[in-house]
């Protein structure tokens, strides 16, 4: 099994980050590519609510805006502002949607952690078993 203490430690790290000032829930992500660059996203809300980014998707954003397009795994962390991570915090459908984007399903690792120690790991297709791809369009779309 990877070790993946440091990617969850950066995705706590990217949380300290994260602009809630509604929910009051931060959440991190550390996106790895498979260069093996680490690239930190956080929650950012916003008063009218449907233009708050997840985590997830700020991370893929950036990675992408960056030229990175090939992706190893997330790991992910979440919890109320000012307390510990005691539960997992598993992606929302529209970040799953975004991985499928860019992730293979079967390979890409989803991290949920609660300390740089304490982890379960996921596969993409295990949080999304029917996910919508590029395959469904009928072409490759190359």
């Amino acid at each position: 099994m990877e070790d993946y203490k440091e990617l969850v430690a950066a995705a706590i790290s990217a949380r300290e980050m994260a602009y809630t000032p509604y929910s009051k829930f931060g959440v991190g992500a550390a996106l790895l590519t498979k260069s093996g660059k680490i690239y930190k996203g956080c929650n950012i809300e916003n008063a009218t609510y449907t233009p708050t980014n997840c985590a997830e998707r700020t991370a893929f954003f950036k990675a992408v805006s960056e030229g990175e397009t090939e992706f190893r795994c997330i790991a992910i962390v979440g919890g109320k502002n000012g307390g510990s991570i005691s539960e997992l915090c598993p992606p929302c459908g529209v970040c799953r949607q975004v991985m499928m984007e860019f992730c293979d399903p079967e390979s890409f690792k989803i991290i949920l952690g609660k300390s740089p120690d304490q982890w379960e790991v996921y596969t993409l297709k295990e949080l999304l078993p029917l996910g919508f791809s590029r395959a469904n369009l009928g072409d490759k779309h190359d």
